[in-house]
């Protein structure tokens, strides 16, 4: 899968120790859920704040984004691009932007929970729907 920005494992060599077997487990997770999906890695450095999103990744279905891997020191996440039109009935999702909303993962178990992979598959049914 090409990439537009750093390679991934540079990527993972930049994530901070404590939370890079979570960011693994989170990018197999969307890996399962979407095989063929595009692979973009973002051309960022690793914040130089607690409080900073370090994006690692996101997964493109025939050029539209849909879902992102980032992280921060203390705990990762999955963002999805379209997760207001998520239908969540699991109350993982958080946020409140325009269109985007995310979920945080503080363990690799985390993104392997029914609930999540659940998302995460809805997430790529969706992209391939007219955007509402």
């Amino acid at each position: 899968m090409p990439t537009a920005g750093f390679p991934l494992s540079e990527h993972l060599k930049n994530t901070p120790v404590a939370v890079r077997p979570t960011v693994k487990a989170a990018i197999q997770t969307v890996k399962q859920a979407a095989p063929k999906a595009e692979e973009i890695t973002y051309r960022s450095s690793p914040p130089r704040s607690k409080s900073a999103m370090y994006k690692i990744a996101r997964y493109a279905v025939d050029g539209v984004n849909v879902v992102g891997v980032g992280t921060f020191t203390e705990h990762s996440a999955l963002f999805f691009y379209r997760g207001r039109e998520l239908d969540d009935g699991s109350g993982l999702l958080k946020g409140s932007g325009k269109d985007s909303r995310f979920l945080t993962l503080r363990a690799p178990g985390d993104a392997q929970r029914p609930a999540v992979k659940s998302l995460v598959r809805r997430a790529f049914k969706l992209a391939k729907l007219p955007k509402t």
